[in-house]
């Protein structure tokens, strides 16, 4: 159902999704900022559910002298998802920018790049429950793996 709605939306162009990878993530759980990787360019899909949670965006780079900075220094945005919220990773934000989720159990409501706050909700903090992550995509060479069980 949900690979279904996503090849409606035409986002692998004329190719459908064909991986679909849950992952379970626990309050406090995150994920280093990292590349998808040229496997799955130029589109990478992810639906959350349960949890919000906020994906940062980081520049790949170190800084001028060459000297490694922190994530925080190299921060170029944040998303905010929300429960049943879509994801699309393309473009640069795909290919030059790291993305990762800070292992916290709780955020600070603050500017978005995706989503405009109520004023009365900035500063607020929200406590992250369980989330779970379809991240649906297509990989361009896949095989179909029988198992045989028994005699």
């Amino acid at each position: 159902q949900y690979v279904n709605r996503v090849n409606s939306l035409n986002i692998f162009g004329e190719k459908k999704a064909n991986h679909v990878l849950l992952n379970e993530y626990l309050p406090g759980q995150g994920i280093m900022p990292h590349l998808d990787g040229p496997l799955f360019y130029p589109t990478i899909s992810t639906i959350s559910i349960g949890s919000h949670t906020v994906i940062k965006f980081y520049n790949q780079e170190s800084g001028e002298d060459g000297a490694i900075s922190s994530f925080n220094d190299r921060e170029v945005c944040s998303f905010l998802l929300e429960p049943r919220s879509l994801l699309i990773l393309q473009g640069n934000l795909y290919t030059d920018l790291l993305h990762g989720i800070q292992d916290i159990s709780e955020d600070k409501m603050e500017r978005f790049s995706n989503i405009e706050m109520e004023e009365e909700d900035m500063g607020s903090i929200r406590q992250r429950g369980t989330r779970y992550s379809l991240t649906i995509r297509h990989v361009p060479k896949t095989s179909k793996l029988k198992l045989k069980f028994g005699k």
